[in-house]
């Protein structure tokens, strides 16, 4: 049985995450994400799809992020029948994350009609609630640590990646030999994830490289938030913290609680303005087991903020001129109602705009984060005068120390390792280490690029 891998997404970028595993009758897709970012990559989007959907027999989701789950609701709507393998904390996930995402997407063309500053008219959304809604009927959980069979001969294992709430590593074997995609690898150290499982063996290995060049700063992250979060309210300003829905915001209000528990930090209001990372962190509270945190933690931890629900709430909180906290998705500045506050406090100099992590190139949240004067939100380009910082350190990938480490546990080199999922400094920083350490063959694939597995 021959067996080949076609890259559609997730390299030379960090978004777009989509690999087809084909063997001589079925067809496989890994992941099935949005691309972000760059406007290059999110026209993407808007193209065909890079495979035929009806073709596909199946989609296997590593995790729920939208760069992995996020372009599912088109791939439906353009044939897909089949049916769509995660976690059953990844199904809980794309339940709240898709519909919202397909939600944000009708917003964002509303709002663009009215305002008037499309290109197109009338602005049409990427896909609906509707369609993401239709999508999830789709979904089947697997249980981690589980031997399924797929189809057709080819047998799925999903393992902890640590990443985010049911973040996986998978296992494929095809006629006796063993295809490993990481996934996102999660970090040794989270606060509320436990590390990543070990893996000693693969024939094929694709591995993610988002922070593949780079260490993460050794910085408690409580005592820079204290730090930001003090300074911030002495001069009488509000601190807005963008961060993603799932896995992020609910780390921020696990260090938010304990700083206030510990007194570290003023008894400030903290108000969580997502309903999908409130929805999110009632999955948390779902799925003891599955995280660190124990049924009385989730209640203490996500009991201490304050839940903005209707969009009435969320505008008041921009005339409330007293210091706060604001967790409001989404993490990169790419979209929802973080936007809406940004545009409110950025121009003001007692304010601090807080980033929570990896901010992909293209995004308002690298371009703060380099230092850009004015950043564009819906049409209009308004003057960065807040502070504006980056807790790194918060990121829930792996650094390159850290995936060296997890890639030294293999107890024998794959035949061929594929780095994937990283800016292309990033990919080939990763790929040089690989080589010259653990002396392993080791590729950057291309975009649409097709590799035989022999």
């Amino acid at each position: 049985m021959s067996v080949s891998l076609t890259f559609l997404g997730a390299v030379g970028t960090v978004t777009g995450s989509k690999y087809l595993l084909e063997t001589d009758s079925k067809k496989i897709l890994i992941d099935c994400g949005l691309f972000q970012g760059y406007k290059q990559l999110r026209l993407r989007n808007w193209s065909p799809p890079p495979v035929d959907p009806q073709s596909v027999d199946a989609v296997v989701l590593t995790h729920a992020h939208i760069d992995h789950s996020g372009y599912l609701p088109l791939f439906v709507r353009r044939g897909f029948r089949g049916k769509v393998y995660c976690t059953p904390q990844t199904r809980d996930l794309c339940q709240i994350l898709l519909p919202d995402s397909g939600y944000l997407h009708e917003r964002d063309a509303e709002f663009a009609n009215q305002e008037g500053f499309s290109k197109h008219h009338p602005a049409l959304p990427l896909y609906t609630a509707k369609d993401a809604k239709k999508s999830l009927k789709h979904l089947r959980p697997v249980s981690f640590e589980k031997d399924f069979e797929l189809t057709g001969g080819i047998t799925l294992r999903f393992l902890p990646a640590g990443h985010i709430l049911g973040a996986s590593i998978v296992r494929f074997a095809i006629n006796g030999q063993s295809i490993v995609f990481s996934g996102d690898l999660g970090r040794s150290n989270n606060a509320i994830m436990a590390a990543p499982a070990t893996v000693q063996h693969a024939d094929y290995l694709v591995v993610e490289s988002t922070y593949g060049d780079r260490l993460h700063e050794n910085i408690n992250p409580q005592d820079r938030l204290a730090d930001i979060i003090n300074r911030t309210a002495g001069r009488g300003g509000t601190v807005l913290i963008p961060a993603f829905a799932v896995g992020r915001a609910q780390e921020l209000l696990f260090h938010l609680h304990h700083l206030k528990v510990e007194k570290r930090i003023p008894d400030l209001p903290v108000y969580l303005d997502s309903p999908m990372a409130i929805n999110t962190s009632d999955v948390f509270c779902e799925h003891v087991g599955a995280h660190k945190l124990s049924d009385s933690d989730c209640r203490e931890v996500f009991g201490d903020a304050k839940y903005v629900r209707s969009v009435d709430e969320s505008k008041a909180l921009d005339q409330n001129g007293f210091p706060k906290v604001i967790v409001s998705a989404s993490g990169m500045a790419t979209g929802g109602r973080v936007l809406h506050h940004l545009k409110h406090f950025v121009t003001d100099p007692r304010n601090t705009i807080l980033f929570s992590g990896y901010q992909a190139g293209g995004t308002r949240g690298a371009a703060m984060v380099r230092g850009a004067e004015t950043v564009k939100i819906h049409g209009r380009h308004i003057p960065v005068k807040a502070e504006v910082d980056n807790l790194s350190m918060l990121s829930a990938h792996a650094d390159a120390d850290e995936i060296m480490a997890w890639l030294g546990r293999f107890q024998e080199p794959p035949r061929r390792t594929f780095v994937t999922h990283g800016e292309p400094e990033a990919s080939d920083a990763l790929r040089h280490r690989i080589e010259e350490e653990l002396g392993w063959a080791c590729t950057v694939p291309e975009y649409k690029e097709n590799a035989v597995l022999e």
